[in-house]
């Protein structure tokens, strides 16, 4: 992101798509195209392929309640991407820790919170050892994904039977990759509040509101920055506020017994 600030447009957004949205934007808008582009105008001499997606991951755990904008100030938090420009603009302190240096630095009281991935991922890591708060949703990162990246001298002695064959495994790849994780996240979360005597929480509307708004100013400054930052972020706008209409009417509404007190 240091080098193609866009690049973590094609990796997390923000209050973006969910993961089949996200999909759709990738293969049947403009979403791989504009992800060889990114590439291309920077001079890598790469193809780029989608090849693999995550579901949402947790808001992150904390080692207190989160109840207004004020307990944000001053946060010790580890919090990656484009979700880590937005808690440092509602007032937290984020880090940029590697995973396995976040674990001792909530254990030792160095950090007041983290985000790592998703409820199946932080059960491994065990952070339901040190911290009994886990929120959700997860609307830094609604879908994350994988790449496969492939040198484009060497993609363009392939056959077009061998090329379409390693788009197509990567296609069944991100959709295997999609379903497990979909299927195993629901066992994790019930395992830390039953055994672990975590509190999964929502975040109230008004925090959301906070997020979504310091999001949105975000966006606009990295766009102001960077011209293709700003063709990306166009175009899954339009996508999604297309697509949405056809989320709101084709979908049940969902409930959840989450924990919101």
């Amino acid at each position: 992101a240091g080098k193609l600030p866009a690049a973590a447009l094609f990796g997390a957004v923000p209050f973006g798509p969910d993961p089949a949205t996200f999909i759709s934007w990738f293969y049947y808008g403009n979403g791989m195209k504009l992800y060889q582009e990114l590439y291309d105008r920077s001079g890598y001499n790469v193809k780029v392929l989608l090849c693999g997606m995550l579901s949402p991951e947790t808001a992150g755990w904390f080692n207190k309640k989160i109840e207004s904008k004020a307990d944000l100030k001053g946060l010790r938090i580890r919090f990656l991407g484009l979700g880590g420009n937005v808690m440092q603009k509602v007032g937290a302190s984020v880090t940029l820790l590697p995973m396995s240096e976040t674990f001792p630095a909530l254990e030792k009281g160095a950090l007041d919170g983290a985000e790592i991935c998703t409820p199946s991922v932080d059960h491994e890591i065990g952070l339901y050892k040190i911290a009994k708060y886990n929120y959700f949703p997860g609307w830094h990162q609604p879908a994350t994904t994988m790449e496969l990246m492939i040198n484009k001298d060497f993609w363009a002695k392939l056959s077009p039977s061998q090329q379409r064959l390693l788009e197509i495994t990567c296609k069944a790849a991100t959709v295997d990759m999609l379903s497990y994780s979909e299927a195993i996240q629901g066992e994790f979360i019930r395992k830390n509040e039953e055994k672990h005597h975590v509190e999964n929480l929502i975040w109230s509307p008004e925090l959301l509101e906070v997020f979504h708004t310091a999001w949105l100013e975000v966006a606009a400054e990295e766009s102001a920055k960077d011209e293709f930052f700003k063709k990306v972020w166009d175009d899954l706008s339009a996508f999604t506020a297309e697509n949405q209409t056809w989320t709101e009417l084709g979908y049940l509404p969902r409930k959840t017994k989450v924990n919101t007190e």
